[in-house]
């Protein structure tokens, strides 16, 4: 049975140590498909607050956001201030339960390079001075990154462990379109090309189950993801959480959800073409609360783990 590379390997591997991602979430962040620069309304799967576990200590600067042309920024020392607040709680937290040794800050919810290069210079040399944080993971799209950042953040990884993550969702534009992603895959594949080239690691978000795609779809999305060079990769069903525009299409008829059986064939097969040296960060994803619309399937993530598992060891895999 072959044990499939898993992101938390790579790190043991790396850094002799328990090393996790610390997630926080900064008040002040949003994304250009949400303010309207590229588009309105969001992605048509997100409900924002689905994503923020950490958004309620960012509430007193609500109604204040950034983006890549904010002139100033009044709320930087709060915004720090949040920042060591929320690493704090959960690094300590994390050490407790689970004997952690070493964390990535993980910037998660929204766009964490939609902001002025001065703001996030402040917040990512903040995050690498806490005690045991051997670099960043930095969620973002590619449509919202500067070549200054990227060069920063190419000086940083010369002593760091940096990581950069762009949702890819599909190479299809038809499929970005009908989402309202408000992005090309060209530009993708653009940015994770030059993220590489300036020296980041890279983690690619995948999603199965896109409106109007098959299984052929889903895989040749697959096949080009690890073909742009990605080091990292998330996998994603798609699910409908309520208060989307998807929840919306589903109301109405217009989206079938991916179904279970589905999901694993097209995971088995992205699995089985994925190169070695690839590390899984994640295989899975749903909600266990009264959000999740549909599929039911997606409520039970330990059971979801256990299906892949079952999957998974017909092709001599383990998860």
């Amino acid at each position: 049975m072959k044990q499939i590379y898993t992101f938390g390997k790579y790190l043991k591997d790396k850094f002799g140590v328990k090393v996790y991602k610390t997630a926080v979430s900064i008040s002040g962040f949003t994304c250009p498909n949400i303010d309207g620069t590229v588009a309105k309304g969001g992605c048509t799967f997100c409900e924002n607050d689905s994503f923020s576990p950490s958004l309620d200590s960012a509430k007193p600067l609500k109604g204040f956001y950034l983006n890549l042309n904010s002139d100033e920024n009044p709320f930087l020392e709060k915004q720090l201030l949040q920042l060591e607040t929320q690493f704090n709680a959960l690094s300590s937290y994390q050490r407790k339960e689970y004997g952690i040794d070493k964390y990535l800050v993980y910037f998660q919810s929204f766009t964490n390079t939609y902001a002025p290069f001065e703001t996030l210079k402040a917040l990512y040399d903040k995050a690498l001075s806490f005690e045991d944080v051997v670099g960043l993971s930095i969620g973002t799209r590619s449509d919202s990154i500067t070549d200054e950042t990227l060069e920063y953040l190419g000086k940083l990884a010369k002593d760091k462990e940096i990581w950069i993550e762009f949702g890819i969702q599909s190479v299809y534009d038809e499929t970005l379109k009908r989402i309202n992603r408000g992005h090309s895959s060209a530009n993708v594949k653009e940015w994770i090309l030059k993220a590489k080239a300036a020296g980041l690691n890279v983690c690619g978000h995948l999603i199965f189950g896109l409106p109007g795609e098959d299984k052929k779809m889903m895989l040749e999305t697959a096949k080009q993801a690890y073909e742009w060079g990605i080091d990292s990769v998330k996998y994603h069903p798609l699910y409908v959480v309520k208060k989307t525009a998807l929840a919306n299409e589903y109301a109405r008829g217009e989206f079938t959800p991916i179904g279970e059986e589905d999901y694993l064939e097209v995971l088995n097969e992205a699995i089985k073409m994925k190169p070695e040296h690839v590390s899984v960060q994640r295989i899975t994803a749903g909600m266990n609360d009264d959000s999740l619309i549909a599929p039911a399937w997606c409520r039970d993530k330990n059971q979801q783990v256990r299906n892949i598992n079952s999957s998974l060891k017909r092709i001599g895999f383990k998860y």
